[in-house]
């Protein structure tokens, strides 16, 4: 089990996210990306015969890294549901702490039966839950000319996106867009020598926010924070990309996602929680160098007041 958990996924920034939720040995967590389970049971790892963690994840191979431990209960399912959940455990408002970590695991990159990576070909699927939904391909062959423009615009960020977009309605007209490959020899033309993996990278970004419906899900995971975490509850969040990481940064700043400063009668900042962290943190180098795939982990903390 921990030879299998351990190759699925290294865990990003485990000391300092653990010591951010500042864990009581008897309290209530929350892991709403639990994967690999390395962050789990590093937590597990913590707390008493009394404390209690729950773990999310919809994807079916997680399920393999599940502990053999009475005081784990596995959550099959987004994490956009944490609310209804937990509420079904009857610890609605109870929990201590809570942690996301935001990245795609390493299990799904290396993965090439799951479509999420350029390094190599095979059906676009990029679907985290395999049993329901559309798969990147579905996205491609479907999608109007604008609705493939503005995902590749807001979350990849590509200049060339409608560009991009109109080349593709019309290779889709003479053959679908069903492989890695395909989509790939679609976008080529746009793809400068100087930048390609960093192009490739916001493609399948975009497509993969697109198919997991990640902003949304993780706006609404957001919000309900306030309604399970107790006061003075921890948040602690690691963000891979600067689209989830606005959104996380504002809305502890704030409690909203626009970054909108409400003020009170003093002139004090209204938010919901207090900032542990003022700057971020981000990996050592000498986790970088272990795990290069944390170089873009940006880690933020905050206490529900």
């Amino acid at each position: 089990m921990e030879e299998n958990a351990g190759c699925y996924h290294v865990p990003v920034m485990l000391n300092e996210s653990l010591d951010g939720l500042n864990i009581q040995a008897s309290g209530n967590y929350v892991d709403v990306t639990f994967g690999g389970g390395g962050h789990s049971r590093e937590i597990l790892s913590r707390l008493s015969e009394d404390g209690r963690l729950f773990g999310f994840d919809q994807d079916a191979d997680a399920e393999n890294n599940i502990p053999a431990d009475s005081r784990f209960v596995f959550v099959r399912s987004n994490f956009r549901y944490l609310y209804n959940f937990m509420r079904y455990h009857r610890v609605e408002g109870e929990i201590d702490g809570l942690l996301a970590d935001l990245g795609v695991s390493s299990h799904h990159f290396d993965d090439k039966e799951r479509g999420f990576s350029f390094r190599f070909d095979g059906l676009l699927d990029m679907r985290m839950n395999t049993r329901a939904g559309r798969t990147a391909a579905d996205v491609l062959n479907t999608y109007t000319e604008e609705q493939l423009a503005d995902l590749f615009y807001l979350y990849g960020e590509l200049n060339v996106a409608r560009k991009l977009a109109a080349t593709l309605v019309r290779s889709r007209e003479n053959k679908r867009i069903e492989t890695i490959a395909d989509f790939l020899e679609v976008i080529k033309p746009f793809i400068a020598k100087d930048k390609e993996k960093k192009f490739m990278a916001q493609a399948f970004q975009a497509l993969r926010i697109e198919v997991n419906d990640e902003m949304r899900a993780l706006k609404e995971m957001l919000q309900q924070t306030l309604q399970v975490l107790k006061p003075e509850g921890r948040l602690v969040v690691i963000t891979y990309h600067s689209l989830e990481d606005r959104l996380v940064k504002n809305f502890l700043k704030t409690g909203n996602f626009e970054g909108k400063m409400e003020q009170d009668f003093y002139g004090n900042v209204k938010s919901p929680f207090r900032l542990v962290n003022n700057k971020v943190i981000v990996p050592t180098d000498k986790e970088i160098e272990q795990n290069p795939r944390s170089r873009s982990a940006k880690l933020r903390i905050a206490e529900k007041l």
